[in-house]
Order: structure tokens, then sequence, then C-alpha cells
């Protein structure tokens, strides 16, 4: 058995994308691209268990029932059927997919998303047959590539996609560098449930599952403690397809309006989670205040939000999601969360004074795709540990990052450094402050980084007297240079 090198596979699939490049817009690459990829798995796995069956059992029918397959690929739907489709290529395929999602409703309901496979302005039949035997050379079953590294090589095609729509990239994917710290903070553990309401591709759920194989625990204990919501159909279907990928085979992921309708529930009650975190989008207009001016599940319960940004909605959704004891959460938000008066400066006391607050730390501008804003992340905990009672971390890390020429990116280093201050909770100069609720009250309630966390002074400047001293030489020494100029160009007669 020989195994891709993530490299190869890497290479291939963003090939796939180049395919389209022309009748497609790149932000559209990953509505065709992921869809492809996932039905070209699923057959190749199919076979590996067909043959498998058939050889054991030395009876090919056995190998046909649907008990011998994860998934099930209906007659005709097979990606070899695809493959030899002369003419009208795309119908096939959407008849294909919409066959596989019937065969198997209770996993892979709308998993291939909303593509119009049938457009033959956008998707000729030889695009499309250029595109389905590009796929066709490389195996994608078990044999060839271990689900790991296949669902790294979808990550890093998500990533290339999001690189080459910065604009558009920021509605579904997190750097991931800024997820990672977000879930080391939360420090998920097995057995532990974890909620994204704003999921997006997946990467958060992800990141805490690979957060709990490196501490070596048991991820297994984790599948059917995974959830999330995206309103975004495709946007959802690649989240489930992500999950797939990387060898989850139980999660839940709901396509819905989270803050108008939330999916997941306990009894009449939303449901809560050990964990809770999310990138939800920053200040989103016409949130659902509507809804929630008698919010049946009490998310208002700090205030009802400003219909001009939903950020305080996100943040009490999430609170209401956090389980009791052990309920903790971690969210991105624009900086001016952290500072803005009105009614959001009421619900911003209300959890303070709930001492829900746990650390609020300031990053660095320009880290997200589709904004140059620097954002926060804000870390709250359902129950804190004593020492932690009435107090907040708060945190200037504005500095930490590394200059890109189209954004820049937080290092593993930064968010080493980050972690540090958080598991630390001590003062740090010039970065850290550990606020008591009193000192925040006595400042009007604002969590505004600069009020407690003021940036450092560079080492070069010098005391006033000094630079007042230095200032006076460099004016003479201009002055002169300024004559000696003059000078030379009346004497070289340029000047009369």
């Amino acid at each position: 058995m020989t195994l891709l090198p993530l490299s190869q596979l890497e290479n291939h699939l963003w090939e796939s994308a180049n395919i389209l490049r022309g009748p497609v817009d790149a932000a559209d690459f990953k509505t065709y691209i992921f869809p492809l990829l996932f039905f070209k798995r699923i057959c190749d796995v199919w076979d590996e268990e067909y043959q498998e069956i058939a050889e054991e059992m030395g009876d090919p029918e056995l190998a046909m029932f649907p008990e011998s397959h994860r998934f099930q690929v209906p007659e005709g739907c097979h990606w070899r059927d695809i493959r030899e489709t002369p003419v009208n290529v795309g119908n096939a395929l959407q008849r294909a997919l919409r066959e596989i999602e019937k065969a198997n409703p209770d996993t892979l309901y709308a998993v291939f998303g909303d593509a119009q496979w049938t457009n033959k302005d956008r998707l000729t039949d030889a695009l499309l047959k250029d595109l389905i035997e590009h796929f066709s050379r490389l195996p994608l079953g078990n044999r060839n590539v271990a689900s790991d590294v296949l669902g790294d090589a979808y990550e890093y095609l998500i990533k290339k996609f999001a690189d080459a729509t910065n604009k558009k990239a920021g509605e579904f994917y997190t750097p991931r560098s800024v997820v990672r710290l977000m879930v080391d903070m939360l420090d998920p553990k097995e057995g532990d449930s974890i909620y994204d309401p704003a999921c997006g591709t997946g990467g958060m759920l992800l990141a805490a599952l690979q957060h709990v194989h490196e501490l070596h625990g048991d991820t297994k204990l984790l599948w059917g403690k995974l959830f999330g919501q995206e309103k975004n159909l495709t946007t959802s279907a690649i989240a489930r397809m992500n999950l797939f990928l990387h060898g989850i085979e139980d999660f839940q992921i709901v396509r819905g309006d989270t803050l108008r309708n939330p999916a997941f529930f306990e009894g009449d009650r939303l449901a809560t989670f050990d964990c809770v975190i999310a990138n939800p989008p920053f200040s989103l207009e016409k949130w659902g205040e509507e809804v929630w001016l008698n919010d049946p599940f009490g998310r208002n319960f700090a205030g009802l939000p400003p219909s001009s940004s939903g950020d305080f909605a996100w943040v009490q959704h999430m609170v209401k999601s956090m389980a009791e004891v052990t309920g903790r959460m971690a969210v991105v938000l624009p900086q001016g969360a952290l500072f803005r008066k009105g009614v959001e400066g009421e619900i911003r006391r209300k959890l303070l004074e709930m001492d829900l607050i746990e650390g609020v730390i300031g990053l660095a501008p320009n880290l997200f795709y589709g904004t140059g804003l620097a954002a926060c992340i804000l870390l709250l905990r359902k129950r804190k540990p004593a020492e932690r009672k009435r107090k907040v971390m708060i945190a200037d890390a504005s500095s930490l990052f590394r200059r890109g020429r189209a954004q820049n990116y937080l290092e593993p280093e930064h968010g080493a450094e980050i972690l540090g201050w958080y598991q630390a909770f001590i003062d740090v100069q010039d970065r850290v402050r550990i606020v008591s609720t009193d000192e925040i009250k006595a400042e009007d309630w604002t969590l505004n980084i600069s009020r407690y966390v003021l940036p450092p002074l560079n080492d070069d400047i010098p005391p006033l007297p000094q630079a007042i001293a230095e200032f006076k030489s460099a004016l003479e020494r201009c002055r002169e240079a300024e004559t000696r100029l003059e000078q030379l160009m009346t004497d070289g007669g340029w000047l009369q």
C-alpha cells in the first residue's frame, strides 16, 4: 500500500481550481471543488469496501449489501458512471449527488451544497470532463490516503480559497493560528461537548479535536459531542465534508440562522455545552432584533442589542449555551464592542456584574480576512476559580504579529506567549493587567484596553530636556547646511 504524500495531494487539489479559473469566479471555486473531492472519496472508499468483502466472503453479492458500506452509492451514481457520461455531464453529476444524499438521509442530507452543475454557460461538458479526469488521476480511498492527510489537504484548500478571495473569506474562514489560540485557552478535554454557533467550515471544532489528540486524549470520546450551526448553505456543507474527511463519523452541523432559529435544545430550553467558541460576523446588521424583543430562550437577559450591531446578541446566545458548572467560552469581536456606550455598555455592565468575563485580549490589526480592523478575543466562564473571581485579565497583544503583504499573521510563538499570559493570570509590564471589577466600574464599565494597559514607550526616547537640546542642535545644523548651500549656489551662478 502506497500512501500519497500530503504535498502531492495539496498540489493536485489546487490544480483542480486552476482548471476552473476563468469561467468560474475565484469566490465560487469552493462551491464546485469540495463536492467533487468528497464525491470521489466516497466512491473510492465504497470500491475498497466492496473489494474487501468480496474477497473475504468469496461472494460479490454480499459486498453489495447496504450493511457493507459506510455510505450508500445508488446504481448509476458512482464516480465511474459520471466519468463515462459523454454529454450533459452536469445533469448526470447533479443527479448522482442528489441521489447519494437521498440514499444517506441521516448523514449526507444536503452535504453537496447547491452548485449549479447544469449551467453550461459556466460549466461546459468539456470543462467538467477535464475536471473529472483530473480528480480521476489520484485514488482517494483509505489505502492511498489516510483520513488525517486528506483532511489536512482539505484544510489547505480552504485556506488557499480564502487567500484567493480575501474580502469574501471572512464569512467562512478564521485564521487557524487564532483558532488554535482560542481552543488552547478553553482547553477542551476528552468527553467535553463543544459548540460553535457560527461554525463556518468547521475549523474550530476540528482544532478542539486536535487539541485533545495532542494531549493524548481519546478523540473518539468527542464523537457525538461536536455541534455547529452555520447560516450559509455552501459553507455548512463544506463544514460537514470537512469533518467527514477528517475521519469523524458522529457530529451535528445544522444549517440555519442561529440568532433567529437556534438548532440545539434540551427540552424547551437551549442546549448547553462545556466549550462554546465562535468568530461570528462582526457588527452584523438586521441580525434578528424583532425575534429577540420577546426571545423565548431568554437570550436578552443582559439587554436587547441595537439593530445596527449583533455583536452582543452572539455573546448572550453563547452565554446561554454554556453549561452551568463547566461552561467556558471564547468569542472574536471587533474592539468597538469593548467600549461602545448605550445599550451595549449596559450589556457589558451586566456581564461584568455577573462576573462572567474572565479575559479580554486585543489582537493586531489586519489579522482577519476582509477587514483591517483590530479584533479582540473575549473569554467568559460560568464559574471562575476562586483566585480569579471579580477579576478580568486585560491584555494588549497588538504588537504580536508578522507583517504580510496582504494581511498580518499571528505566528505560533505569538499564540504561545498570549496563552502563557492567560494561564499565569498575573500582570506583565506593558502587556497585561489583572483588573478588578471595581476598577472597571470606576471606568464606567469600559473594557477599552488602552484604559488599563498603555503601550510601552520606546527605549530610545530620551528624557524631555535631552530631547529639546538635541532638537535645537539639529535645527542649528540644518540652518548651517542651508547657508552653505545658498553660498554654493550663489558662487556657481545659480542664484543672482
